[in-house]
């Protein structure tokens, strides 16, 4: 697996990590046996980032982390989570006492002494601009709660925001084959300060996976059925924003494109991620998965030579062509 400096962190890390939102809720059902072999198989296969929430099934998902960190002690795991969304996302929620407040769950959670990574998790824009939140992180590190700390962004203005301040380690933001800004503003200025860069949606909600069609139905309780609209959280969540049956013909284009590009040696998952990894700037990508197969196969994109100009040139036509107009003006 290739490794790579998670920004000011200093830290080395996979190329492709693990998000773990699926092991705690909003994907359907994820039983306790397939999220520990999901975590078993992806260490396994060279994964050593993990990026969780405190909000990932109230807590579930770092409990389930945790309890794996205990049995693998010297795996040299780092584990990201994120804080802010225990309460109304309001900028006044934004301080000291919270985030001690939510640190400290966190903390007992992972059952750990100090975080290696906590990141605000999607605040208000407001907060981006805000010095007493920043000096109320800077306490965190000084009191020895967190290693690092970073910021999970929706916009490509508040990963800049962010990256302007000067102790943030690293700006999560969702960075696929349909989400191309952040390639033209944010990862360069992420690579010029020193900031890592956490893609996340990699798969555009597994759209990219090409496994999906027009007529696919998700479950009840996964946010790709009942968040298509937006009307429970930031709806560039769910399938990166797009148009389900947009998503679905530009998904057959790109995996037309991988077929073409790569034959079978890398799925059209693959190289999807391994597309994102690539990118200058990147300092891990988070794709999911619901069990041990998934993570395998997310991994060996880790693995993946570089895809070349063709490929990402055939990137941005089908963005231009089918995407673009549906997301570039609002993240």
């Amino acid at each position: 697996m290739e490794q790579q400096v998670l920004g000011r962190s200093g830290r080395l890390v996979s190329a492709v990590g693990l998000g773990t939102w699926q092991l705690g809720a909003d994907w359907g059902n994820v039983s306790d046996d397939d999220a520990r072999a999901t975590l078993e198989a992806s260490l396994e296969a060279g994964v050593t980032f993990f990026d969780t929430a405190d909000v990932y099934g109230d807590g579930h998902s770092e409990q389930v982390i945790g309890a794996f960190l205990k049995e693998h002690p010297n795996a040299g795991i780092t584990v990201a989570t994120k804080m802010g969304r225990r309460m109304d996302q309001v900028p006044e929620n934004y301080v000291l006492e919270n985030f001690r407040q939510w640190t400290d769950r966190s903390r007992k959670n992972l059952d750990v002494e100090r975080l290696d990574l906590v990141q605000l998790h999607c605040p208000p824009t407001a907060v981006y601009s805000s010095d007493e939140v920043f000096d109320a992180l800077d306490t965190l590190v000084e009191e020895g709660v967190t290693a690092n700390y970073g910021v999970s962004v929706e916009t490509t203005a508040e990963a800049l925001a962010a990256i302007a301040r000067p102790n943030v380690a690293t700006v999560q933001i969702i960075l696929n084959a349909f989400r191309l800004k952040p390639l033209d503003e944010v990862l360069p200025a992420a690579s010029e300060a020193g900031v890592g860069i956490i893609a996340r949606v990699p798969l555009a909600s597994g759209l990219l996976s090409g496994k999906y069609s027009k007529d696919t139905r998700f479950a009840e309780n996964d946010h790709r059925n009942y968040n298509r609209d937006g009307s429970a959280f930031d709806v560039g969540e769910t399938f990166s924003g797009v148009p389900y049956d947009v998503g679905v013909e530009a998904a057959v284009r790109f995996a037309e494109l991988s077929a073409k590009c790569f034959g079978e040696d890398l799925t059209a998952a693959q190289a999807a991620i391994a597309w994102v990894w690539q990118q200058p700037g990147v300092s891990t990508v988070i794709p999911g998965a619901r069990n041990a197969d998934q993570a395998r196969a997310n991994a060996a994109a880790g693995n993946a030579a570089a895809l070349g100009p063709l490929f990402s040139s055939g990137v941005r036509e089908i963005y231009d062509e089918l995407i673009k107009e549906h997301v570039a003006a609002k993240w």
